[in-house]
């Protein structure tokens, strides 16, 4: 029927399903050399009672990644094929419940002994695929560890394992129970550790279960992730569980890559649960269906929805408010109360409680959750077994505590069956809650976006209280990737038909925007690798010196993903050379003259507006109205208006970029729909004819490539889309007027820089500009010649960049960087001329938390030795990470000398990496590693301890065991509910 294992296509019936079949060979992306037998397709139909609404079809897609000359050695009547795995074998365990496709072809990859990533929604099911590796592990007589990356997630973790195993550990760093349990459930940064100093264990580990293995793109911690993977030894096994991801099978390349061993994907984007999207105007009266449970969009309604904002007052009250997109009638009172007063009670009326609240701000979801006064949604006898779970609860406690406001005000509200959850609360009063809630004694749940990820806590009703949030860079709508994070905690198996989603927008929204959050794809799993010096310690600790920071650069997401793109590049420089080719430009030499002088006169400018973007001399002229043009590399965003200007903070300690770190809030014309679905808005350079839409984009100061004398006014509301777009005609207005372009500010005589060289620019540019406009061709630019010519210099320069972008490769520019940290190393004397680790070096391997230079350079140059223990705790906390305060900071005289050494030693190391190359603001560096706004309220630094231990300073460490004594609050370090 085939034609073997390659190039093989046709269909086979397997089972009660359908197989579809696409194998594909070649090399697939530079530097992986392997094939791909993709494409295993099956179509199970479900037949579901009558009262449900639709008809289900539950589907998963199947992929593996095989290493070049890959052989199995699995007895095909047992475990199926590559392509096709499955297993007609006694099970390791067994289910209560029938298994979805995507579970049995995850199980039959696990019992070829083969990594899996299984990439489905929130409640899909990815759990029952864990406990199967475990049930594995157990029946083999080998080990397993299940990572997560929070610790409040590994213990829930731990307490279902728990329940299910009776040989389950936890290693969360603030808790070890059973190490050398058969299974043991960790966050990542343990393992992380294990593996740098090469733990026993990990030689009985069969399988790794990385949980929420898309955290790897978050931006401080998504490396751990990273570097465990690349870490782990090749005959461990690998399990990734994971929210769907729109790259998945280039995440099955990586690790078949580096391990050398098959990694299959199996990906399903069913829900057990089908949702309904509602959308709830705010001030108005009730809800709108805009996307069914069959995943339709409902244009008519959402039409009928924007009839509201159309016609405030009465408009709520017409005859579309009444038609059949809209389900329900809020509950009205006196005055009608809140939106959230009201959906909440219209959802308690309808039986579609339990519903989660989500708030973008932790203090929107106390005050959301204080306005439900008059609610009540317990009985008589569940406020008892609250108030006995409460009371249980908080036994731990010692007495003084217990009477706290944040605990005593707390149980009122539960017993009402109302509760708060997010990062600020109190650690046992969030786990109280999570119980309460699995319990079903907590009906209303009020929560940040944080109760979505990783813990599973399904509702009937989950409710957005907006759709746009605030980034660190600006307010934007939701990715449909949060969304969808968000939205899969409606509808629990088993127990609802249907799960809710309700979206109140207080504004017009475009139906593409909103149809995109909804329906859009997850986004792509994005490399956040970054170089560390813990990392570099830690690697040239290893005693077998297997791996080096080299390796980890070599092998990392990072640059698997930039090799992926080189055959792309090379296809677009092989397009411009034929059409560089073409090109055909007579009068070559009059036409060359002319170009060489704008060249030159750009390259002037150029460098003119580095020296003018520097802080210091811009951001006095950086004021809203004023007129910038933008230009990122080789795109131009033409002119825009500036907005806002804030001062981010470095992305990782130590990293300043270009400009200080501050970010120029501008609006700009971009592409329509393309700032949607939560991505950065592509640029569209007004044009005549060319349509477009006015956004605000956060740019860095290196972007800006001109600064305009002129400005104009800025309406205080640009929400609006009249008053974004009334701008960009305002901008179009003087571009016009000035035909030779805008006049730009003259850094000698408007901004008073009178720095020679500055002054030297400005004369040459004035200089190479009367050539310019004098020039015989300045006034035929619409000539074909030179038209052609500038075109065919324009594609040359596009092929250098395209080539140079291709020889200066991420490995290089990581491998520059790894030599020029090794240099700082050796000037403090981590390690020695030959990149022996020294003492000092093995001390801040063990700092994982802080700036590890620093704190180390404290340790051996006696700061922390002339200090008494409250010193040293009030020093402490200076590296915990915290909010800017604008506060005057008073310190008493025995704090202001040990806050003066901590900033001296923090500015000689800033100075040293400054030397070394590394692109590093001195005084950035000291603001942010010397943070004197919590020096009364201190973090108990453990790590510290240890490794005064390791550098065998006994007196020291007793200091420090002295000062985590003296912080340890009962309340803060109470034990874990779920242990």
């Amino acid at each position: 029927m085939g034609m073997g294992l390659h190039g093989f296509g046709g269909r086979w019936t397997m089972g009660n399903g359908v197989a579809d079949f696409l194998v594909a060979g070649g090399k697939g992306v530079a530097g992986f050399d392997g094939r791909w037998v993709v494409g295993i397709r099956w179509s199970v139909k479900e037949e579901l009672p009558s009262s449900k609404r639709r008809n289900s079809t539950r589907t998963c897609v199947h992929e593996v990644a095989v290493p070049k000359d890959f052989t199995s050695d699995k007895d095909s009547t047992i475990y199926g094929t590559l392509a096709n795995p499955s297993f007609d074998g006694p099970m390791a365990k067994t289910y209560a419940f029938t298994l979805d496709p995507f579970q049995q072809v995850s199980i039959a990859c696990l019992e070829r002994k083969e990594s899996v990533l299984v990439s489905a929604h929130t409640s899909a099911g990815k759990t029952a695929v864990a406990e199967y590796a475990i049930a594995m592990a157990f029946r083999d007589k080998q080990r397993v560890i299940y990572t997560s990356p929070l610790k409040a997630l590994s213990n829930q973790k731990y307490r279902e394992l728990s329940q299910e195993f009776t040989d389950v550990g936890l290693m969360t760093g603030d808790v070890t129970i059973s190490p050398n349990a058969s299974c043991l459930v960790m966050t990542t940064e343990i393992l992380r550790g294990m593996l740098y100093r090469g733990s026993e264990v990990l030689k009985e580990v069969a399988w790794v279960i990385f949980d929420e293995i898309h955290y790897m793109k978050d931006r401080e911690r998504g490396v751990v992730w990273e570097e465990s993977i690349v870490f782990l030894p090749t005959e461990i096994k690998m399990v990734f569980l994971s929210a769907t991801m729109s790259n998945a099978t280039e995440f099955a390349e990586w690790i078949c890559n580096i391990h050398k061993q098959p990694c299959h994907v199996v990906y399903t984007d069913f829900r057990p649960t089908p949702l309904q999207h509602y959308v709830f105007p705010v001030g108005g009266s009730g809800l709108y269906l805009v996307v069914d449970e069959n995943e339709q969009f409902r244009e008519d309604n959402f039409l009928k929805l924007q009839d509201t904002f159309v016609k405030p007052g009465n408009g709520m009250k017409n005859a579309a408010a009444k038609a059949s997109g809209r389900i329900a009638k809020a509950g009205s009172g006196a005055k009608g109360g809140s939106d959230i007063y009201k959906i909440v009670k219209m959802i308690m009326e309808r039986k579609f409680q339990p519903v989660i609240v989500f708030s973008f701000s932790r203090r929107e979801c106390e005050q959301h959750a204080m306005s439900m006064s008059k609610l009540d949604f317990n009985t008589e006898e569940e406020k008892d077994i609250v108030e006995q779970v409460f009371k249980n609860a908080i036994l731990c406690l010692n007495e003084e505590d217990r009477s706290l406001p944040a605990i005593e005000l707390m149980l009122p509200l539960l017993q009402r069956g109302i509760a708060v959850h997010h990062s600020g609360l109190l650690p046992i009063i969030k786990e109280l809650v999570e119980l309460l809630f699995q319990e079903g004694l907590v009906k209303a749940l009020f929560a940040t976006e944080t109760f979505a990820m990783g813990l599973n806590m399904p509702a009937k009703t989950v409710v957005f209280t907006a759709v746009k949030k605030f980034d660190g860079d600006s307010h934007r709508y939701i990715g449909s990737g949060e969304y969808i994070q968000m939205s899969g905690r409606a509808g629990r198996r088993g127990k609802d038909d249907r799960g809710i989603c309700i979206i109140m927008i207080d504004e017009q929204m475009e139906m593409n925007s909103l149809r995109d959050m909804v329906l859009g794809k997850p986004a792509p799993l994005v490399s956040t690798f970054r170089l560390s010096y813990y990392s570099i310690l830690n690697l040239m600790c290893r005693a077998e010196g297997q791996f080096t920071a080299e390796h980890v650069i070599r092998n990392s997401f990072h640059q698997f993903q930039h090799e992926k793109t080189l055959p792309e590049i090379e296809k677009k420089i092989e397009k411009l050379e034929q059409e560089a080719a073409m090109l055909d430009a007579s009068g070559e030499s009059e036409v060359a003259e002319y170009h060489k002088l704008r060249l030159n006169l750009a390259q002037l400018e150029t460098k003119m507006i580095s020296e003018i973007t520097r802080p210091e001399r811009i951001l006095y002229y950086l004021v809203p109205g004023r007129l910038v043009r933008i230009r990122e590399g080789v795109t131009d965003w033409g002119w825009g208006v500036v907005v806002n200007v804030v001062k981010k903070p470095p992305a990782a300690v130590g990293t300043v970029p270009r400009g200080g770190g501050y970010i120029v809030d501008t609006l700009l014309h971009c592409s329509p729909g393309s700032s949607e679905n939560g991505s950065r808005p592509k640029p569209c350079p007004p044009r005549p004819g060319q349509k477009g839409e006015m956004h605000v984009v956060p740019v860095q100061l290196s972007f800006i490539a001109a600064l305009s004398k002129l400005r104009i006014s800025v309406p205080p509301d640009l929400r609006p889309v009249d008053a974004r777009q009334s701008l960009l005609l305002g901008v179009q207005e003087l571009e016009k007027r000035f035909s030779q372009g805008l006049p730009k500010l003259n850094p000698v005589k408007d901004m008073g820089i009178d720095d020679k060289e500055i002054v030297d620019l400005v004369s040459q540019i004035e200089e190479l500009e009367q050539k310019l406009f004098s020039h015989p061709m300045h006034k035929s630019q619409d000539d074909h010649q030179v038209k052609c010519f500038q075109r065919k210099a324009e594609v040359n320069y596009e092929i250098q960049l395209l080539k140079s972008k291709m020889r200066e490769s991420q490995l290089q520019k990581f491998r520059d960087e790894l030599k020029n940290r090794s240099r700082v190393l050796k000037k403090l004397g981590h390690i020695d001329a030959d990149g022996v680790v020294q003492l000092k070096g093995r001390a801040a391997a063990l700092i994982d938390t802080g700036d590890e230079l620093l704190v180390t350079e404290l340790m051996f140059n006696g700061t922390f030795n002339d200090l008494d223990h409250h010193q040293v705790a009030a020093l402490a906390s200076c590296f915990v990470p915290c909010d800017k305060s604008n506060e005057q900071i008073h310190l008493r005289a025995e704090l202001a000398k040990p806050l003066q050494q901590l900033q001296d030693s923090a500015r000689r190391i800033a100075e040293i990496q400054h030397e070394c190359s590394l692109d590093v603001n001195v005084e950035e560096y000291v603001e942010s590693t010397c943070r004197p706004y919590l020096m009364d309220v201190i973090y108990c630094w453990s790590k510290l301890k240890a490794a005064a231990t390791a550098v065998g300073e006994t007196d020291l460490e007793n200091k420090f065991g002295d000062a985590s004594t003296s912080l340890r609050r009962g309340i803060m370090f109470a034990n874990s509910l779920y242990l």
